[in-house]
């Protein structure tokens, strides 16, 4: 009777392994009111950007740092901008026991970045890495290597990451949609939503679309929203989106 009552209340709910898209935030500096000035102002050139997205704190830049952190402000500074702050990762073992007193998790180091796509120094929260992996509406097999293709429009809502390759988009991508891939995008359609390319770091990624009028573009983290009214030679027209150095380049096509 006792195994009979104890295989009832198992059933109650199962254990599954999962992922969670993630906001991963390169820290480089040990001082927290200048990340929190840092923060407020970078958010302030996109509001709303977040939408209470869970991040990720990664300590690599500061591992060797002698001076502690202050993580309890850095965690209350990211909920203030609508984000979740959950774990951290990367730092020196009295930095995570530091970071585990405030509440927050210790997370598994990054993987070492791919030959073809090293991950570049980033500055404090300017660059933002967005490591989506579930939480989407749609997430696209891959019919050959390298390569996702979606041919039926994207609405309002609906997310399509490639993970690991190129994204071809053969319809419009609505306003409030969602493109991700690791490397390239290519919209053959209106671009009107957000288009996130090189989400894992690669510098080398580009943007493409045949009628560039998007929500959001970025590049191995580095991003802009349409507050910033684009040029009139390519608002609406054929254009790429690459990155050189720090700075997003928006280009006609030819």
């Amino acid at each position: 009777m006792a195994l009979t009552t104890a295989a009832q209340s198992r059933s109650s709910f199962d254990l599954k392994s999962a992922s969670l898209p993630v906001v991963a935030v390169l820290l480089k500096t040990t001082d927290a009111a200048q990340f929190v000035a840092d923060l407020a102002e970078r958010v302030a050139d996109a509001p709303g950007f977040f939408d209470n997205d869970p991040v990720l704190i990664d300590l690599a830049p500061v591992r060797e740092a002698e001076a502690p952190i202050d993580f309890a402000a850095i965690a209350a500074a990211l909920r203030q901008h609508n984000t979740l702050p959950v774990a951290v990762r990367g730092g020196s073992a009295a930095q995570m026991e530091a970071a585990r007193a405030a509440g927050l998790t210790a997370a598994p180091d990054a993987p070492p970045a791919r030959a073809e796509a090293p991950a570049p120094v980033q500055e404090v929260v300017r660059e933002v890495i967005r490591e989506v992996e579930v939480e989407v509406v749609r997430e696209v097999p891959m019919p050959g290597p390298g390569t996702v293709v979606v041919d039926k429009p994207l609405r309002s809502g609906q997310q399509v990451y490639a993970r690991g390759a190129d994204l071809v988009v053969m319809a419009v991508v609505s306003f409030g949609a969602e493109v991700i891939a690791d490397g390239n995008i290519h919209v053959y359609a209106p671009l009107r939503g957000r288009a996130i390319a090189g989400a894992r770091g690669n510098t080398e990624a580009r943007i493409f679309s045949t009628c560039l009028e998007p929500q959001l573009v970025s590049i191995a983290g580095i991003y802009r929203t349409t507050e910033t009214e684009l040029p009139a030679d390519v608002r609406g027209k054929p254009a790429q989106v690459r990155l050189e150095g720090e700075k997003l380049l928006i280009e006609p096509l030819a």
